[in-house]
């Protein structure tokens, strides 16, 4: 159903996507209006923002003309039906270059689509763009030296997050309200944090993924450890893409095709472990008070929240992160040397030197190990079905944090992101929200769940969301 008046009497490029999805559907408004507001958006204010580096208006004006003869025509439509979109540049959209931020990649031509591309798009979405990654997408800030820097939406000092830094600072501008990123080790949940947007990590395979244009498998680790997502303004959004980005695709072995919404909950089972623990960091006092409105938020909403450590989460993150470099530093070392810039050599460098990579024997029982640390957070989880976290130590950093002599020190980014790396390594779904906003910038809180229950962590980040609104409207506010 379409929102009410304090949605809809917005501009369009201002919409949510349920309430465009159903506005469109209803014949309200139609989908080249739809599409003809955030590409204006766009052309207007891209140019200083760089967050679509790929222009593809022109081909969605387009099939937004056809989106509206199909309706037009009474032809059944997808749930995504004419809402606008955007794709990363390092997942494959058949005819469009997958660049993954490096110079050398520029001219790879997707042959086909990925799995996501063809689900958001099988649902009705239309794409306007490509968004911004680091090269190689294995940065927690989104520069390199084909695209250039991706700018927060916030300040000019600040990061947009990393590597899905483009689709976040998109999903603030206005460039609709649905964006696909990835998540490896917190690509998703960096750059929402940092711009002020919603995200849920998905489980180890719950959205099917592959890259047609691929000439080789990718290492273990990577496999278990990778995501497809989106990134949203609003927590309804991002479970309205999910709905559809988990339909299955055959050339994605892994995938698991279970429905998205499972049981509900006994009143007695909602349950949420909350932790504080900031190991050896110092837990900065902004981060620490969004965490206690989150808490607050979620005790409101009926949800018994119960302060206890979870079982091995920096062990967890610290093997999980040494077997994922020991695994690219066996397979793709030699690429980012020779590919890479000497930024990026730089920061692998540092990568190294924070996580020592696993090598032979050593790596093999780590990567087996993944199992124990798993099924403790199974029986954690079967106890507590979520649990309440920091992301980072520190408020959002600078755009320059993780190089080498940087302004901020790379233990306040990822070589402290223990809430992130872990539950890649063990393939568990994570969300994350704003929860408070702080000098000027956002600061977002994790929230872990069971495996295929990204149903449960949607709803807990919508009771945080109710509470303390939604980010972009503080930025809008500014303009």
């Amino acid at each position: 159903m379409v929102d009410s008046g304090e949605t809809t009497n917005k501009p369009i490029w201002q919409w949510n996507a349920c309430t465009l999805a159903a506005a469109i559907r209803n014949r309200k408004i139609s989908c080249v209006e739809a599409t003809t507001a955030v590409v204006e958006r766009v052309r207007a204010t891209n140019g200083a923002i760089n967050a679509i580096v790929d222009d593809l208006s022109a081909d969605a004006m387009r099939q937004a003309e056809a989106h509206d003869k199909s309706l037009a025509s009474g032809h059944r439509v997808g749930p995504l039906h004419g809402v606008p979109v955007t794709i990363k540049v390092n997942v494959d959209q058949q005819g469009r270059t997958t660049t993954n931020g490096v110079v050398a990649f520029k001219d790879v031509i997707a042959p086909d689509d990925a799995p996501i591309v063809r689900n958001l798009q099988d649902a009705g979405a239309i794409v306007i763009g490509r968004t911004n990654t680091p090269e190689f997408s294995f940065r927690a800030t989104t520069d390199n030296e084909l695209y250039g820097r991706t700018m927060s939406p916030w300040n000019d000092i600040a990061s947009a997050g990393g590597s899905s830094g483009g689709a976040a600072a998109a999903a603030l501008m206005g460039y609709g309200p649905i964006h696909h990123g990835n998540d490896i080790g917190g690509s998703l949940r960096f750059p929402a944090n940092a711009c002020g947007a919603a995200t849920v990590k998905p489980g180890f395979g719950r959205v099917p993924a592959y890259n047609p244009s691929q000439t080789a498998e990718r290492g273990l680790m990577a496999q278990l450890m990778s995501v497809q997502g989106v990134i949203c303004r609003e927590v309804r959004d991002v479970r309205l893409a999910m709905q559809s980005i988990i339909a299955p695709d055959p050339r994605d072995p892994w995938h698991v095709p279970v429905p998205f919404d499972g049981q509900p909950l006994a009143p007695a089972q909602t349950k949420v472990a909350f932790t504080k623990n900031a190991f050896e960091f110092e837990l900065h006092p902004a981060v620490s008070a969004a965490l206690d409105t989150a808490r607050d938020a979620l005790s409101d909403a009926g949800y018994e929240v119960v302060e206890i450590e979870p079982p091995l989460l920096r062990e967890a993150a610290e093997v999980g992160y040494r077997c994922l470099f020991g695994e690219m530093k066996l397979l793709m070392d030699a690429d980012i040397r020779r590919l890479g810039s000497d930024t990026l050599n730089r920061i692998f460098d540092q990568y190294y030197d924070h996580f020592p990579p696993f090598e032979g024997e050593e790596l093999l029982k780590a990567m087996a190990d993944r199992t124990r640390f798993a099924r403790a957070w199974s029986l954690f989880l079967d106890e507590y079905p979520l649990v309440l976290t920091l992301f980072l130590f520190d408020p959002t950093f600078d755009h320059d944090a993780d190089v080498p002599g940087g302004s901020t020190k790379f233990e306040s980014v990822l070589g402290s992101a223990f809430y992130s790396f872990a539950f890649n390594y063990m393939g568990l779904p994570a969300g994350l929200v704003p929860a408070s906003y702080n000098d000027g910038l956002p600061i977002g809180v994790q929230i872990v769940g069971r495996r295929f229950r990204e149903d449960l962590i949607l709803d807990a980040l919508e009771a945080v969301e109710t509470r303390v609104g939604v980010m972009a409207e503080r930025l809008w506010a500014r303009e």
